[in-house]
């Protein structure tokens, strides 16, 4: 029986087009989800999807005139685009609006309540509708927050219900202790032990459905909603079929993909502004559940434009599908692989973007793929079909790829480009098949070898980029450039 892999995006919400964080974090997901599936041989099932409920959609349903369902389908068809544009491989696409998601957020509910940690009292708190959160003092910055200072900070006083996050303080701090490897990278995890050590409260999960109707409806109270996070991270579970897959025709899909408390396997993807939501609250809500902790959660950092956070206001914002459009979509990933840090924040301009794309694309991959194979094909060179496992550097990249860094794993292959371009420029093989042309066929052959792994390990990486080099390798008479160079 295969092994089984499970792994998941945020889920972004609709109020806006697609970004190219959100576009970094579903690329970098792709990745994982495809070295699990066509690397290792494992069943795989990767989640995405859209967030669609809360405050900010129905204020900006309200701002279009429209009913907020509608509104939701229309901009949950913009996410659904990536798919294709970002050649992505996922096999699930959830939307926390789907019935089957409302139930079982619904029962999620039940299943806490039931446990005692979820209580009615009055909420007061100083409120961020840009995170969707509440705000201390001490986060805010001149009395906004950092991550959206053009929002003025709401004050909210009302009825809700809270759900007993204090309560797992604990089990928290167990589970850090007990898995120094439960968030990636080692100093998030450091960071959010730190926040549940000091400044665990519990948190509202409902909102009056008079001030604010668009939601889940609370089990039990028509007065209610609930609050978007509770229901949102719900979806993590609710995508298995949880807790109604059978009925669903899912026979334990939860709990082949999700996991046990001794072995659980769920992988979360995130941005770090999601550290506390992924980490701790929604640990604690699987614990009141009665369900497992996840596996793993990978944080990576923001993308910023000419050194400045991107924002409309700045006109800096870069629209992933431009560039998709402009250069093509394995420019891109390429860019979001290997030129963005795995997990910190990194910096995107048109202008470094062409320079990476010619230099390491153009005339890097492209041009030796060209030269080697056109070459060989001139000689009558064919080479025999060789095994990326079997090669010593396997090891290496796939002990990057198992530790989540991306970057590392993508440097690997760059090297072993710029290892056979040093060697054609050493041995000059297009010099020797005149006065060696055995010599030469010998070392045209082991190139095309190189070659042949280099196209492996570029499947999770470029997956259309692998392709092509695939269908060159066999078809060499019809090769074509894979990166034209751009001319600036």
């Amino acid at each position: 029986m295969k092994k089984k892999f499970y792994i998941t995006t945020t889920l972004p919400y609709v109020n806006a087009p697609p970004h190219i964080g959100f576009a970094l974090e579903i690329v970098q997901a792709d990745v994982i989800a495809r070295y699990h599936k066509e690397l290792l041989g494992e069943e795989m099932f990767f989640n995405t999807g859209t967030d669609e409920h809360g405050l900010k959609i129905y204020e900006k349903a309200l701002e279009e005139k429209k009913d907020p369902q509608v509104y939701a389908d229309e901009n949950a068809a913009k996410f659904g685009i990536l798919k294709d544009a970002l050649n992505l491989s996922y096999n699930n696409f959830i939307r926390t609006t789907d019935p089957h998601h409302v139930a079982a957020a619904q029962e999620f509910w039940k299943r806490c309540a039931d446990r005692g940690d979820i209580e009615k009292k009055l909420y007061r708190t100083k409120y961020c509708v840009g995170c969707e959160l509440e705000k201390t003092d001490s986060e805010l910055e001149n009395g906004n927050c950092p991550i959206h200072p053009n929002l003025e900070i709401q004050l909210i006083e009302e009825e809700n219900y809270f759900f007993k996050f204090s309560k797992y303080q604990k089990q928290l701090l167990e589970l850090y202790g007990a898995h120094p490897e439960f968030v990636v990278p080692a100093s998030r995890l450091g960071e959010i032990r730190k926040f549940v050590e000091t400044r665990l409260q519990d948190f509202s999960i409902s909102r009056l459905r008079e001030k604010m109707p668009w939601g889940v409806p609370v089990p039990g109270d028509p007065d209610h909603v609930m609050y978007v996070w509770f229901d949102a991270l719900v979806n993590y579970v609710s995508a298995l079929g949880w807790p109604l897959d059978a009925a669903q025709g899912k026979p334990g899909m939860f709990e082949n993909f999700w996991g046990t408390r001794e072995h659980p396997n769920a992988i979360q993807i995130a941005g770090k502004d999601n550290l506390r939501q992924q980490s701790a609250m929604w640990q604690a809500m699987l614990c009141s559940a009665g369900l497992p902790f996840s596996r793993q959660i990978l944080i990576h950092g923001f993308i910023t434009s000419g050194g400045q956070k991107m924002s409309k206001s700045l006109g800096n914002v870069i629209d992933p599908l431009e560039i998709v459009r402009e250069y093509g979509t394995d420019a891109l990933r390429y860019w979001l692989l290997r030129e963005m840090p795995t997990f910190e924040d990194g910096d995107f301009t048109l202008e470094r973007f062409k320079e990476s794309y010619n230099a390491s694309l153009a005339n890097g991959l492209g041009n030796l793929v060209s030269r080697v194979v056109k070459m060989a094909f001139a000689n009558g060179v064919e080479a025999s079909k060789v095994d990326m496992k079997d090669d010593p550097a396997f090891d290496s990249f796939k002990k990057y790829l198992d530790a989540f860094e991306i970057k590392k794993a993508a440097d690997c292959i760059w090297q072993r480009i710029a290892d056979a371009d040093k060697r054609i420029d050493e041995t000059k093989p297009f010099k020797l098949v005149k006065e060696k042309p055995e010599e030469a066929k010998k070392i045209l052959t082991e190139l095309l070898e190189e070659i042949q792994i280099i196209a492996s390990m570029l499947k999770p990486f470029l997956p259309e980029t692998s392709e092509k080099i695939t269908e060159a390798l066999e078809r060499p008479e019809s090769i074509q450039p894979l990166f034209p160079r751009i001319e600036k």
